[in-house]
């Protein structure tokens, strides 16, 4: 279930795009928006997480700070080898992307968060998620799994069917979520909102309106606290919680690939006026 891809390209460029999957997801979540991405002149990064792998019971003991670490040591790893990093992200990938811009400021070129998490909120949440806080502060978050189910944070009713074929399969991510690594991610997103003043770097936020997993509630905070002097806010309102394989997937590439291109322009003194990233939403 790893699928790592370390690069997508042959190193030409001067442009790096780390990217980050969602929890208990893995890279191949990522592949088709990071060769997007690489057609349009850069080059690409992603790793699977730590405990995400092979086998989904190495998460439960996994740490935040372990995916705090992996990320810091992967941005600094790019910094060293390119003029310019730029980070995005999906889900937890969006939190450790907002992390990272807090810890190292201008060094990061742009940020692209995609579903970001920082409350679990969504509409697909079940009914008793108010008592979450009680069994996440107990033994029983080493206990209870829970499971992935409709709509697989998917709208499109013809992906949907494939992405659950392939969960069944275990070839692409988990069918489910431990506690464990819940408790981990909101305590890691809990960090990351007392810090988002700290994020200075040039930001894309996009966001689903029907997001199952997490209201855009996640998304409007970050877009409120960040001190970046370019921000952009964007709602879809056509997918869910997976937005690289829903209804306006090529619109967030797009998206992606004209927030980079317009950085590269003005680290590079160009007159090219900045994209309007919310046309066409």
């Amino acid at each position: 279930m790893s699928h790592d891809f370390e690069l997508i390209g042959r190193e030409k460029s001067k442009i790096a795009v780390l990217l980050f999957h969602g929890l208990t997801g893995s890279p191949f979540e990522l592949k088709k928006y990071g060769l997007y991405l690489h057609s349009q002149g850069f080059d690409v990064y992603s790793y699977s997480l730590p405990g995400h792998g092979h086998n989904i019971r190495d998460i439960k003991a996994v740490k935040y700070s372990d995916w705090l670490n992996c990320a810091f040591a992967q941005f600094e790893r790019l910094t060293a080898k390119y003029e310019q990093v730029f980070v995005s992200g999906l889900c937890l990938g969006a939190v450790l992307c907002l992390a990272i811009a807090e810890k190292y400021g201008k060094k990061v070129a742009g940020v692209l968060t995609l579903s970001t998490t920082l409350y679990l909120d969504g509409w697909r949440m079940p009914w008793y998620s108010f008592l979450l806080p009680i069994g996440l502060s107990t033994i029983m978050r080493y206990y209870y799994i829970y499971p992935e189910c409709e709509p697989y944070g998917i709208k499109n009713e013809k992906t949907r069917k494939v992405i659950k074929k392939l969960l069944e399969k275990s070839e692409v991510a988990a069918d489910n979520f431990p506690m464990s690594c819940i408790y981990e991610l909101l305590k890691l997103s809990a960090l990351v909102r007392k810090n988002l003043y700290k994020v200075t770097s040039p930001i894309v936020i996009i966001h689903s309106v029907e997001d199952d997993l997490a209201s855009k509630k996640s998304a409007e905070e970050v877009y409120k606290k960040v001190n970046s002097t370019q921000k952009d806010l964007i709602l879809l309102n056509d997918s869910y919680h997976m937005l690289l394989y829903d209804n306006e997937k090529e619109f967030v590439y797009q998206i992606s690939s004209q927030f980079i291109k317009s950085q590269i322009n003005i680290k590079n003194d160009s007159k090219i006026n900045i994209l309007n990233l919310n046309l066409g939403v």
